[in-house]
């Protein structure tokens, strides 16, 4: 999962999953403009072993969290340092670097380590089946990512909410299953043929809120969000501290 190598920034002039747009617009008399992204809802699950008293969660590679540490890395960099290379780098730099991929054009020690892109999340998936309920699609997404096979009508909706207003304002439901041992019927990993690497990761309940809090551990707001409703709405039931 975190051997990351060859890589290379392009323009994104067409995507299944993300469609530009400049809506333009008066508010109270004031003519705005504003720049918004067209992409799919979603759903999400918090996934309760209850054999185990654990969480399930799944961790893998997001590039554009690693292109957002890269960024930054690329700002932080001293700027008296870049000048005393300067004459070096133009005596050595070959006549034109067009067309080359990143990681031909920068210094590998200028890349973050593959780990500054993965995250630990909740499992998820895209609302692109119309003809399946949120439920199924959930369902399906449990089986695929964690191995879990849950009937629709077990899972619990928990609510919804939008996630990036400022720019896709895309709506996510979010469920609640429980699982047992039982229920496992594969591995997990998500599914191949569509080039997800996912790893299923185990948080036990007594240190998920640790886990929550811990900043250096990267996680999306829902994983917080969902330990946080467990606490409580669920956590009285199995009469074990989620370590608040």
């Amino acid at each position: 999962m975190e051997e990351i190598n060859n890589i290379e920034v392009v323009p994104c002039t067409e995507s299944d999953y993300l469609k530009p747009f400049r809506v333009h617009y008066n508010q109270n008399g004031t003519k705005k403009s504003w720049d918004f992204m067209r992409t799919h809802d979603s759903v999400s699950v918090l996934i309760f072993n209850t054999t185990s008293h654990c969480f399930v969660l799944v961790k893998q590679f997001r590039p554009a969290v690693y292109m957002n540490e890269w960024e930054k890395t690329k700002t932080q960099q001293p700027q008296s340092a870049e000048k005393t290379e300067e004459g070096a780098a133009e005596a050595a730099a070959p006549e034109s670097q067009e067309g080359q991929s990143a990681s031909e054009g920068e210094s590998s020690s200028q890349w973050p380590p593959a780990s500054a892109g993965v995250t630990y999340e909740l499992c998820a998936g895209l609302v692109d089946k119309p003809n399946l309920s949120l439920e199924e699609i959930a369902r399906q997404e449990v089986l695929e990512e964690c191995g879990y096979d849950v009937p629709a009508s077990k899972l619990k909706r928990i609510t919804s909410y939008r996630s990036g207003v400022g720019v896709t304002g895309a709506k996510q439901t979010m469920f609640y299953a429980e699982v047992s041992d039982d229920n496992c019927v594969s591995a997990g990993g998500g599914e191949p043929r569509e080039g997800e690497l996912i790893e299923v990761v185990k948080v036990p309940l007594h240190e998920a809120m640790t886990f929550a809090y811990n900043e250096r551990i990267q996680k999306t707001m829902g994983v917080i969000f969902s330990f946080i409703w467990f606490h409580n709405n669920m956590s009285p039931k199995y009469k074990i501290s989620t370590n608040v």
